[in-house]
């Protein structure tokens, strides 16, 4: 239910921008564009103080002023929890980029852990942006839960280089969410609830804890 809520709210801020000239058969042209041979793969060169990476990258679909970045979550995850888009981007005439960042399965995985700062995964954004020719007119990004934070620490410093930016599942300030919840949402849960979701966590970072996977 959630998914299809999400999907929906996508289309409707889509739905103004739609090409008028827009065609499954130009939606789907692979003419004249240098991922014509790979089926819109393309591995990117990404620049790093550690040394140069590559990163995967799949276009799917053309549409000169609607291209959307869609950045996963983790980080660590990859492209494959967006792989749905495809039964509902394409008749809208959506393209869209699926994009495994630097250390997810696709892509390279250097193992220095002095890469995995916001601030490098930023300039890693911008990167691909250039390398893909996406621009002011017609750059989206889309990032869900971590991908969400990312989103807004590249709005924030390259927002000249947007169209636009969506959110999903992720707030801009974990603190401030969590006195909205301890003060507005927590009293209008159903009682004993609170307690009970707080144990389930605390079960669970168990669980997900170190002393855990090596003891099992």
């Amino acid at each position: 239910m959630k998914k299809y809520i999400f999907i929906t709210l996508i289309f409707a801020f889509f739905s103004c921008k739609k090409s008028e000239d827009f065609s499954l058969q130009t939606y789907h042209t692979f003419e004249s564009k240098a991922d014509q041979y790979t089926g819109g793969i393309k591995m990117i060169p990404i620049k790093t103080p550690k040394g140069t990476f590559k990163v995967w990258t799949k276009r799917f679909g053309n549409n000169p002023k609607i291209k959307v970045l869609l950045l996963h979550g983790g980080p660590g995850l990859t492209h494959e929890l967006y792989e749905s888009f495809e039964s509902y981007f394409p008749k809208e005439g959506i393209e869209f980029i699926y994009y495994d960042q630097l250390g997810s399965y696709y892509s390279d995985q250097p193992k220095d852990k002095s890469l995995w700062t916001n601030e490098r995964f930023v300039e890693e954004v911008e990167q691909v942006r250039i390398a893909l020719g996406l621009n002011k007119d017609n750059f989206y990004v889309l990032g869900q839960s971590w991908g969400g934070i990312l989103a807004m620490d590249y709005a924030l410093k390259y927002q000249k280089n947007l169209k636009g930016l969506i959110i999903s599942n992720m707030v801009s300030s974990i603190p401030l969410y969590n006195k909205y919840a301890k003060e507005v949402l927590g009293p209008q849960m159903k009682k004993g609830s609170v307690p009970r979701n707080y144990a389930i966590r605390k079960k669970q970072r168990f669980y997900q804890s170190k002393i855990y996977r090596i003891a099992f």
